[in-house]
């Protein structure tokens, strides 16, 4: 049987077309008996009534499910905050792509009822917790599911910067930056920028140069059993931002030394019982389909 008794639903904030399936999610939440508590501000923002509100916060400290109606920002925004808290989130997709919220909309009915009888999986998710080391100050910890960006902010320059896989020296880099991303974000920007595609269930960190000078300075997957740590070099003119997630953003300078290293806590999903790491590559990137006949 299933053990959410208590589930906490965030929406999709500054976007309005949701509410639909927010309303209907809360309504068949009541309906099943269970105790719902609505975020502040997805209860504001889709006018919901009738219903009990809780913070974040909140949500994390009394709920055993957290339900995400959004796209994968917004559950990497929910999941860095509750991960503490050990509440496993589950996602409803009204987002675009959608690797992580993987229930549609149109099937969320009878998905959830089976998921509330007790029929899912659930699944734990490595997480990444980086600090910035300038002088005698410490930055962070700064908490990422999908990935730590080390990027450049001036236009015409490169930067450059060390990378070392504990104590051992790893390069010398001269490049538009750098992804460090755990396998959930492999099918993220680490993709994009030419990353291979890591299974949810490896334990390590794949290291993805953005746009570098030599041609040979090409993606490497470490284990996690060691920090990874990046070293900005470079003169008065160098401009660059640590970024987690793509929502947390810390400038750095020359010198400062940016330490990743897998976080204490992890991020648990909860899917669907069909729930299939291939299907969702074969269908969110086209693996294995032909031309499109006109």
């Amino acid at each position: 049987m299933s053990t959410f008794k208590t589930i906490g639903v965030i929406g999709k904030r500054r976007d309005t077309r949701s509410g639909d399936t927010v309303r209907a999610l809360c309504a068949q939440l009541h309906a099943l008996k269970r105790t719902v508590l609505v975020e502040d501000s997805t209860a504001q923002h889709y006018r919901l009534k009738g219903t009990a509100t809780a913070t974040l916060a909140q949500i994390g400290q009394r709920c055993d499910l957290a339900v995400v109606v959004g796209g994968d920002g917004t559950l990497l925004e929910v999941g860095r905050s509750l991960a503490a808290k050990n509440v496993p989130l589950l996602g409803i997709n009204e987002g675009r792509l959608g690797f992580m919220v993987d229930i549609k909309p149109e099937e969320m009915r009878e998905t959830l009822a089976a998921i509330l009888k007790g029929d899912y999986v659930r699944e734990r998710r490595l997480m990444l917790s980086a600090t910035i080391r300038r002088s005698r100050k410490t930055l962070g910890p700064f908490l990422a599911i999908n990935d730590i960006v080390i990027r450049n902010q001036a236009a015409v320059r490169m930067l450059e910067f060390e990378t070392w896989h504990g104590k051992q020296f790893i390069s010398l880099h001269r490049a538009d930056g750098i992804i460090v991303s755990s396998p959930t974000g492999s099918t993220a920007y680490a993709l994009s920028g030419g990353g291979p595609v890591l299974h949810p269930a490896l334990e390590a960190l794949s290291l993805v140069p953005i746009c570098p000078h030599t041609l040979s300075d090409r993606p490497i997957v470490v284990g996690c059993e060691q920090p990874v740590r990046i070293v900005l070099a470079g003169g008065e003119g160098t401009r660059a931002m640590c970024t987690a997630d793509g929502q947390v953003n810390e400038d750095i300078v020359p010198g400062d030394v940016v330490e990743i290293r897998r976080a204490r806590a992890t991020l648990t999903l909860i899917h669907p019982s069909n729930h299939n790491f291939f299907h969702i590559l074969r269908n969110k990137l086209h693996w294995g389909r032909g031309p499109v006949q006109r």
